[in-house]
């Protein structure tokens, strides 16, 4: 009889499917009334139920012990936690278009935002050049996270960090970098063919120290191309493993260009040009009308409540891709004000305009590809470095964007 009960029914892959074919197979025959089985189940029937019934709790405990095992592995250090974040279903936004709409939780990060990967790769690159050694000096301009992603990865690999950055960046910024131990120049916002651009003065600075020292390096985010390999070696294909193959559509705003090309790059390989990328760009910004002129630069106009986002040049990261992209939205800041608070209010999703942006982008691409497709965008980082920009009502009336939010949602209109 245990021949009977266990025998095929036991030779499974993994113990949580052995316990639940072992449940079934029990009850089965418990309940089987042909004439072998008669004498057998009376008198064992008790004991064969109450075995039977512990199974499925212990069933639950080995799927709940399986994933807390995968939740506590090691890794090794701050560097070794960045990556491998979670993409979330936008469940309003999907049930409203009939599409899966995904957002890759990159605000996950360990230091909180999608730039941690650009970060390692940048430091890592100047390390297998031999152009980092232990006690160098990181130096590098930024206008969004990527000094905070810097700041982070010097701290852990034992190096000095020193960013330069447009004075309209947000105070909790320029805090947090001071916090984590990086010296911080806030300098006019300049364009780049300016010789006072930040990013020009983080080169001039770097270059002298390494005439110095012999031991300092600018990482050069824009047009170091290791920035677009981490996302080529990482982020494409923990999108492409998550939807396991089934995506129709990404969309992400660029700044330095490497996230939305490396992703679209390994999309598109993975996919044999299947999957459609959209670039999400903010109002003046010159890549919306590069993509949709056919690569004609204009000259750079507007500006944008965003961070770190919007272009004025197509920089090194982006170039060898940008053949790839299909297509270009633009976003304006109303749009993305009120998908801040609607992420906030509907989701549970407390994050900045940038990241509103994108999600936008990716409501209005599953408008253009229609029902039941599945499409992805990037949830860059948290709202806690601009909260007292983004929900404070005197901000919001001196940027005009107030009556963009609805009525319903001012609650959240904490700060005044």
């Amino acid at each position: 009889m245990f021949d009977g009960v266990l025998g095929s029914q036991c030779r499974c892959h993994s113990p949580l499917h052995t316990l639940s074919a072992l449940r079934s197979t029990l009850y089965t025959h418990l309940d089987d009334t042909s004439a072998p089985h008669q004498l057998t189940a009376a008198m064992f029937r008790p004991t064969f139920r109450r075995f039977a019934s512990s199974v499925a709790p212990a069933a639950s405990e080995l799927a709940y012990t399986q994933r807390v095992s995968q939740a506590q592995s090691t890794v090794n250090g701050f560097v070794g936690a960045i990556g491998r974040t979670p993409l979330i279903r936008l469940n309003k936004l999907s049930d409203e278009t009939g599409c899966e709409i995904l957002g890759k939780a990159e605000f996950m990060n360990p230091g909180g935002s999608v730039k941690d990967r650009a970060a390692l790769y940048v430091v890592r690159d100047a390390e297998e050049r031999s152009l980092l050694r232990p006690g160098g000096t990181v130096i590098e301009g930024t206008a969004g996270n990527t000094g905070i992603g810097l700041a982070h990865v010097c701290r852990a690999k034992g190096y000095n960090c020193i960013i330069y950055m447009p004075n309209t960046q947000s105070q909790g910024k320029i805090d947090l970098l001071r916090l984590l131990g990086a010296t911080v120049y806030p300098v006019p916002a300049v364009a780049f063919d300016n010789p006072e651009n930040y990013n020009h003065q983080a080169r001039r600075h770097a270059e002298q120290l390494a005439e110095q020292t012999g031991n300092a390096v600018w990482t050069n985010q824009f047009d170091n191309t290791a920035n677009r390999r981490a996302h080529i070696e990482t982020t494409g294909p923990e999108i492409w493993a998550q939807t396991a193959g089934a995506i129709d559509g990404f969309t992400c705003s660029t700044g330095t260009g490497g996230t939305l090309a490396g992703i679209t790059r390994y999309l598109k390989d993975a996919s044999d040009g299947r999957v459609k990328s959209f670039l999400a760009d903010p109002p003046g910004s010159v890549l919306y009308s590069y993509i949709k002129s056919g690569g004609k630069l204009t000259e750079r106009s507007g500006s944008s409540i965003t961070e770190g986002i919007g272009q004025g040049r197509v920089t090194d990261n982006l170039a060898p891709e940008i053949s790839l992209v299909d297509d270009a939205l633009q976003i304006s800041d109303e749009k993305s004000i009120a998908m801040v608070y609607r992420l906030l209010d509907e989701e549970g999703l407390y994050v900045g305009a940038s990241t509103a942006l994108n999600v936008v982008a990716a409501y209005e691409m599953a408008q253009i590809l229609g029902p039941g497709k599945t499409v992805v965008t990037v949830l860059c980082d948290g709202a806690y470095r601009y909260a007292e920009r983004l929900f404070s009502k005197g901000w919001l009336e001196g940027k005009g964007l107030l009556g963009s939010i609805p009525e319903r949602l001012h609650r959240y209109i904490a700060l005044p």
